[in-house]
């Protein structure tokens, strides 16, 4: 790989996607070893930074000219040192502005993607809060873990019910509710970030069933599907706790979302 030499990239040390795809190009040699710094130990030391900017869009500058640019120009400046025939996708149609609108959804919503190991924090690179990145988040991934549910479900035939993608979208929307009217009654300004996470558990949790069915040609017993099912419940059980303690929330978050599952599940049993 060809060096970027003579530019630094501020990353948020928060997050763990930046933490690893900015390594990752010191590791691969797009960047030298002091290619990049962690945005809370930089954070005002260079004037010419826009610091608030750099909260939502990661911030490259070029210490010889003092040049910042941020965001998808940042990200394309390094990869397009090594791989010139991406500056062809700023000359097609809208694909800049796809390449951006990507670049946002995922910006906006890091902290619930993966979060660090704060909230909130001092000099700690929190983006700013974007109410239709964050509906569009939660609806994206309510809508892919209903379709993979639905597929799921239906291998723990006769055990459950056979399911549909209503079912499972209604069931989904109805943690949503559920749990949204609990975190609004114990701290309501955490209410949006909290459904986020949750959605990201869920996503995540769908996204672990999926291995099971290589196993659909071999392995016909339902009771295999529900084990599979049940360990990955735990595990996000765990995960769920987790995020809530970073989110400041009390433990009966995590109980009552235990409780709609189970009230989910009584409800799909006597269908």
């Amino acid at each position: 790989m060809k060096t970027l030499k003579n530019h630094t990239i501020f990353y948020d040390d928060e997050c763990p996607m930046c933490r690893e795809y900015t390594r990752a190009f010191v590791k691969t040699g797009m960047l030298d070893k002091q290619g990049r710094e962690p945005y809370s130990l930089a954070v005002h030391t260079i004037p010419h930074v826009d610091w608030h900017k750099a909260k939502n869009e990661i911030a490259l500058v070029n210490k010889k000219t003092n040049e910042v640019s941020y965001g998808i120009d940042a990200m394309l400046q390094v990869l397009t040192y090594n791989f010139p025939f991406l500056r062809s996708l700023k000359k097609l149609p809208f694909a800049e502005k796809i390449l951006w609108q990507l670049y946002y959804f995922i910006s906006y919503n890091r902290k619930v993607i993966a979060p660090g190991t704060v909230f909130e924090g001092k000099n700690t690179c929190t983006p700013d809060f974007n109410l239709g990145y964050r509906i569009a988040y939660i609806i994206f991934t309510w809508l892919i873990t209903s379709l993979i549910l639905v597929q799921y479900a239906n291998l723990a035939e006769p055990l459950v019910p056979k399911s549909e993608f209503f079912r499972e979208f209604i069931v989904c929307g109805g943690q949503l509710l559920f749990q949204g009217l609990i975190v609004f009654l114990i701290n309501r300004n955490r209410i949006i970030h909290y459904l986020g996470n949750v959605m990201t558990i869920s996503f995540a949790g769908s996204l672990a069933l999926l291995p099971a069915f290589l196993f659909t040609s071999i392995i016909h017993s339902p009771w295999f599907y529900i084990g599979w099912f049940a360990v990955v419940v735990m595990v996000m059980f765990f995960e769920h706790m987790r995020r809530a303690s970073i989110l400041e929330l009390p433990w009966v978050v995590s109980a009552t979302w235990v409780l709609y599952r189970l009230l989910a599940l009584g409800i799909i049993l006597s269908l």
